[in-house]
């Protein structure tokens, strides 16, 4: 049932231009669900009453099949007016010449010095030819969500470094009561995980060096071996097969004690824990002492040329980013607004999380490693290539450094190939 509403919804789509004397505009939400939808359905009405002469129809679609959903409406030219993308697959949108560049709406809007740069940079470097397709509202940075309460209990201090953290697992793990130190995820989404904490362990500075991937470093499959070698010592058995879903239930059902996700759970987990269980630190360091981090994909709105309304669907992405909205948004969600006039919100001050990590995304001394989000082939490398191997090093089936390898291999090709296309 929920599929043929899907369905029903995307032809619907195609079908939007002037209604009633106004005119209508179809935005598609890259992640719907019970979560975000409500904040999208406020946004809109705020958006309506300020605007009478738009309406906007709203499609949620869950996070797993967006980016087919929007292949297959280019393919048939049936494409929403707006779009919530993401920087994992927006070189595939644009590649595909379905997205209108937003540069020369953005320098003469209201949103003109007011994001975040390194935002906008991130965005921009998933084109090759470095038009801004897409306009960032979400920042998002990799963090552990730990129990502080069980930490404190065991008189475990925070972990600062990768063993700080591997110890702690240990000493956190009883399996005769079914609670473990950490969990690992091994499922749907695994892969990106896994390269932030190589990376963060590693102190691998570049993703690429002379146009070959970095990936297979040796102090990134040190890391690589340490979290294999947890599973199933200090992790939960099912947690090979751990999608998003299944790791929160996990922590928030107090199975585990430390999970390693993003901001993006944090109402997940503040809902659940609370406050006064639960706390959040940055990715631990490796032997280099360095504060290394790959960055996560940014969250942002599109314009798509196959709309029939672009300029009421600016209007819209232009709403959705005022202070306002972004700062509401994000609030929601506990996310980073990327509208630079939201940062003295009382709300962040307020959010230990988030306040941690824009500490962290300032710090002059951390290392950003933007991951190649910009290849097309990005995304299917490393999710239907590379999840099922990571499960086999994970089950002692394949060694660590033959596993990076084989990824290394193809990031280099991809890699390549790009710079030739481009």
């Amino acid at each position: 049932m929920r599929a043929l509403l899907v369905a029903l919804a995307l032809l619907l789509s195609a079908c939007a231009g002037t209604q009633d004397g106004k005119t209508t505009i179809t935005f598609w939400d890259n992640n719907g669900g019970p979560g975000r939808t409500p904040i999208y359905e406020e946004l809109i009405k705020r958006f309506e009453a300020a605007n009478p002469d738009v309406k906007v129809e709203y499609v949620g679609i869950p996070s797993s099949s967006v980016q087919q959903k929007y292949d297959t409406a280019i393919a048939g030219g049936s494409t929403p007016d707006v779009g919530g993308v993401t920087t994992s697959y927006l070189a595939h949108l644009a590649g595909q010449d379905a997205l209108e560049p937003v540069d020369e709406r953005l320098e003469g809007s209201s949103l003109k010095g007011k994001l975040i740069p390194g935002l906008l940079e991130t965005v921009r470097q998933t084109a090759s030819d470095g038009k801004l397709y897409a306009v960032p509202a979400s920042g998002n940075l990799d963090v552990i969500w730990y129990r502080s309460d069980r930490f404190a209990e065991k008189h475990i201090q925070e972990p600062v470094t990768w063993d700080d953290l591997v110890k702690a697992a240990t000493q956190l793990t009883d399996p005769a009561a079914n609670r473990y130190g950490f969990t690992i995820r091994g499922g749907a989404g695994s892969v990106f995980q896994l390269l932030s904490e190589a990376y963060s362990y590693s102190g691998v500075e570049k993703f690429y060096d002379g146009g070959k991937s970095t990936v297979a470093d040796p102090r990134n499959t040190e890391l690589v071996r340490k979290v294999a070698e947890l599973y199933k010592k200090a992790t939960p058995e099912a947690d090979v097969n751990n999608n998003y879903t299944q790791m929160v239930a996990q922590f928030t059902g107090g199975t585990v004690a430390m999970m390693h996700h993003n901001l993006g759970s944090t109402a997940d987990v503040m809902k659940t824990l609370g406050p006064e269980r639960v706390s959040a630190m940055p990715l631990p360091k490796g032997p280099s002492g360095k504060r290394t981090v790959l960055p996560n994909p940014t969250d942002g709105f599109a314009v798509f040329k196959g709309g029939k309304n672009t300029d009421a669907a600016w209007r819209f992405v232009e709403f959705l980013v005022s202070a306002e909205s972004n700062g509401y948004w994000n609030e929601k969600v506990g996310q980073i607004p990327a509208n630079t006039d939201v940062r003295g919100a009382a709300w962040i001050q307020q959010n230990p999380a988030v306040k941690m990590a824009l500490g962290v995304l300032e710090d002059p001394a951390t290392v950003l490693v933007p991951a190649p989000v910009h290849l097309p082939e990005y995304s299917s490398i490393t999710k239907t290539d590379t999840e099922p191997l990571y499960q086999k090093v994970l089950l002692g089936q394949l060694p660590a450094q033959e596993f990076l390898d084989q990824l290394a291999a193809k990031l280099t090709t991809a890699q390549q190939d790009w710079e030739k296309r481009k």
